[in-house]
């Protein structure tokens, strides 16, 4: 399969569901940081590894892909706050927690939509490690999952 199959696969993904879109580009950058030398045998993570070579993203950060789609869902949020009392009230009951979150991490001034992405990627690899989530934990996996749900279903109508 060709970067451009593999890339056209992708962009589906993303028009059905940005946020598992996303999510997914970040899991493969993780798996291409820990495992390089598994791209030899697959074309598509091969052409992975080289866009992240390219925009030097070895150590840490997200390939422009990611980022380019973090932004327009940022965007499409940023409108719904604006035009929707049922999501702009999702969203402050949400915040108090992601403040929270976002305090924990080397980037206390992300976006509430990426502290969204971040929470539910790190119980992700929680839940790989088999490591124990706490309650208060699962409740706001579940509002963070219903408003990406909600933004993700938004942005494939559009």
């Amino acid at each position: 399969m060709t970067i451009t199959i593999y890339l056209t696969k992708i962009m589906i993904l993303k028009k059905n569901n940005i946020a598992e879109y996303i999510l997914y580009l970040w899991q493969i950058e993780d798996y291409l940081r820990a495992f390089p030398q598994q791209a030899e045998s697959n074309q598509e993570l091969q052409d992975m590894l080289n866009m992240m070579r390219q925009e030097n993203i070895m150590e840490h950060g997200h390939l422009q892909l990611a980022q380019n789609a973090l932004r327009e869902l940022e965007e499409l949020h940023d409108d719904l706050l604006e035009q929707e009392a049922t999501y702009r009230a999702a969203m402050i009951q949400l915040t108090p927690s992601l403040n929270l979150l976002k305090a924990k991490t080397d980037r206390p001034t992300m976006s509430n939509i990426e502290a969204c992405l971040t929470l539910l990627y790190q119980i992700m690899l929680l839940k790989l490690q088999k490591r124990p989530i706490s309650s208060e934990t699962e409740l706001v996996q579940k509002q963070a999952t219903q408003l990406l749900q909600y933004l993700s279903k938004t942005y494939k109508e559009q």
